[in-house]
């Protein structure tokens, strides 16, 4: 497994990318997993499923940098936190990588996805009338990919599944220059909170993510 690239967004928070290059054995054999996690492996068919599951519990090994036994579980929402450690984490994957945010005083979010012409095809389903209209037509994919990346994130911060892409998550404009970052909006229920939301294009994959500014301890 290969370090293709570590950000440190403050003293207390950061995310790492790592190209997924060994066998499922090679991955098992660097964490420490109990029944419940061995049980749960066992439940995914061999493929894609168990080779993210194990690299992402590989990647918050070594960024958590510790010899502890690390409980990694997810709440009744599929949001992943640390039962024995007080950060926030979030996980993602995409093809042949994977990617982890860590963040010891506040909420995370983070998305990786492999660049497809696919995605245009479902821009509306993510995608309101008025954020489809700043859309560029010269770099179309890549800010779709950004604004899915962006709403993923969120989602993934807020951790709930009341969540709709279109009447829940409002993206401000932005102008799409391979990095950057913007302002969206999360509405829902009574919560409504302002995030900006930074991106970076990494080799032929996206990556979107976001902390929670306002809430830090």
């Amino acid at each position: 497994m290969a370090l293709a690239y570590h950000k440190e967004i403050d003293p207390f928070t950061s995310f790492a990318i790592w190209k997924i290059e060994e066998s499922a054995d090679e991955l098992f054999a660097q964490l420490q997993l109990k029944e419940h996690e061995k049980t749960y492996l066992d439940s995914l068919a061999n493929g894609k499923r168990n080779m993210h599951w194990l690299s992402t519990r590989v990647l918050l090994r070594r960024m958590m940098d510790t010899d502890q036994y690390i409980d990694c579980r997810v709440d009744s929402s599929g949001k992943p936190y640390l039962s024995n450690f007080p950060h926030y984490i979030s996980l993602s994957h995409s093809y042949d990588y994977a990617a982890v945010m860590v963040s010891k005083n506040k909420a995370v979010g983070i998305d990786i996805e492999l660049i497809k012409d696919k995605i245009e095809r479902i821009a509306n389903k993510f995608l309101s009338a008025k954020e489809l209209e700043f859309i560029q037509e010269q770099e179309r994919i890549e800010q779709l990919y950004v604004c899915w990346c962006a709403k993923e994130a969120i989602y993934k911060l807020h951790g709930k599944k009341n969540v709709s892409f279109v009447e829940n998550i409002d993206l401000k404009p932005f102008h799409y220059s391979g990095n950057g970052s913007f302002s969206a909006n999360l509405d829902v229920g009574s919560i409504h909170k302002e995030f900006k939301v930074h991106y970076e294009k990494f080799d032929e994959y996206m990556i979107g993510f976001v902390s929670d500014d306002n809430n830090e301890e």
